[in-house]
């Protein structure tokens, strides 16, 4: 009874509705039917992006039809629905068909886990490595195809990046290079940035952003021959400020803005240019505990005596904890990031920036959109410690007495 009543009711009001809106909701129930045409035809890249901005569609729909004049509604849904099918994630995929890749810095972490994944999919993998002759190189050889080619490539080399170049030039001559994944990189200490040794500023500088240069400048004549893929593996640390991260957020800034300024060269060659920015990974970058008391000794070493007495050794040594929480708290699952190299390597349409990891865009949006004070009260919430430089705990204990 009361659902024939309410069917009585909403016929009455459609008859009686202006002819605008329901010009709007049909607009809108077409632009549904194709959105859905097209993520069923092709596979939607992040099914919880579809799901979200759908469901926001929908949201926006119930708000236009319930308080905005009828003009509004035709003109704002619509246009809605427009951008959201323009934006759609979807991945048009190019076929493997043995396609060449190298990857730098594939010894361990992400690289060496992107030459499985690639391998296992059919590409014609180059795996430049550190040491040739090192137990990641031989993981690689034993669970790849005979497809792979390790390399000796040490990218802070030049004649290694040299001699890694003849030689894919000599094994490609008729399938061309597709991509350049620069992958390999050093993370150093995390600690203030003023207590960083110069040493360690120049070597994230060395592995983080000269060397990937020199082998983009290498291998491009390749890529531009191939109108193939140019892949930078930066970091989150690169796109917005993280404290304790001076030197490898810095040197990883300086890779994402040369990966931009390459992406628009390069698109009059037809060479594709991406950067990721992956967000809490657990991979073998952050390194060991006795790597860590390696640095943390260098660090000290290179201090002046009045630093060392500011700051404290008890302060310096509970930066170890940073890594600590880093191995921990990030995940181990590396999946996301291997879909976005995937994507940008395959896809027809490839992004120009990839942020794979929980949470990336929350702290993005906050650091491109809202000031800058609640951006550094939020990541100061987020990284909160209670270690305190020695002169600090003075300062305020002094201040309590007062």
């Amino acid at each position: 009874m009361n659902i024939c009543l309410l069917s009585r009711k909403m016929d009455t009001y459609i008859s009686k509705a202006d002819p605008s809106i329901l010009l709007c909701l049909g607009v809108t129930a077409a632009f549904g039917i194709i959105t859905f045409y097209r993520a069923k035809k092709n596979q939607v890249q992040k099914k919880y992006i579809f799901g979200q901005g759908f469901l926001l569609l929908l949201l926006l729909g119930i708000f236009c039809f319930a308080t905005l004049k009828s003009y509004v509604s035709l003109t704002l849904l619509p246009v809605a629905c427009l951008i959201y099918y323009v934006y759609l994630p979807v991945q048009i995929m190019l076929p493997v068909d043995k396609k060449a890749v190298l990857i730098t810095g594939s010894d361990s972490g992400i690289g060496h886990e992107l030459v499985k994944y690639l391998d296992n999919l059919g590409f014609v993998v180059f795996a430049g490595v550190l040491n040739k002759n090192g137990p990641g190189a031989e993981k690689l050889k034993r669970s790849c195809s005979q497809r792979l080619c390790v390399l000796q490539m040490d990218i802070t080399s030049s004649e290694q990046i040299k001699e890694a170049y003849l030689q894919i030039s000599e094994m490609v001559q008729n399938t061309g290079l597709w991509g350049v994944v620069n992958n390999a990189g050093v993370l150093g200490f995390p600690g203030d940035g003023e207590l960083l040794p110069m040493s360690m500023y120049k070597q994230c500088m060395e592995v983080n952003f000269f060397g990937p240069v020199e082998v983009t400048k290498m291998f491009l004549p390749l890529l531009r021959k191939s109108k193939g893929r140019l892949i930078n593996i930066s970091s989150m640390a690169g796109c917005i400020p993280l404290a304790r991260f001076a030197a490898y957020g810095s040197s990883k800034a300086a890779l994402s803005m040369f990966s931009g300024v390459m992406r628009q060269e390069l698109a009059q060659w037809g060479v594709k240019v991406a950067a990721v920015h992956p967000t809490g990974f657990r991979t073998s970058i952050t390194g060991t505990p006795e790597l860590w008391a390696q640095k943390k000794n260098h660090l000290l070493e290179n201090l002046t005596p009045e630093l060392k007495k500011d700051y404290g050794e008890d302060y310096i040594e509970a930066l170890k904890n940073v890594l600590l929480n880093m191995s921990v708290n990030c995940a181990s699952d590396l999946s996301p990031v291997l879909d976005d190299i995937l994507h940008a390597l395959l896809a027809t349409s490839p992004r120009g920036s990839y942020t794979p990891g929980k949470h990336a865009y929350l702290s993005v949006c906050i650091f491109c959109y809202f000031p800058l004070w609640l951006y550094d009260f939020f990541t100061a919430k987020f990284q909160r410690s209670k270690n305190v430089p020695s002169a600090l705990k003075v300062f305020e204990a002094k201040s309590k007495n007062i």
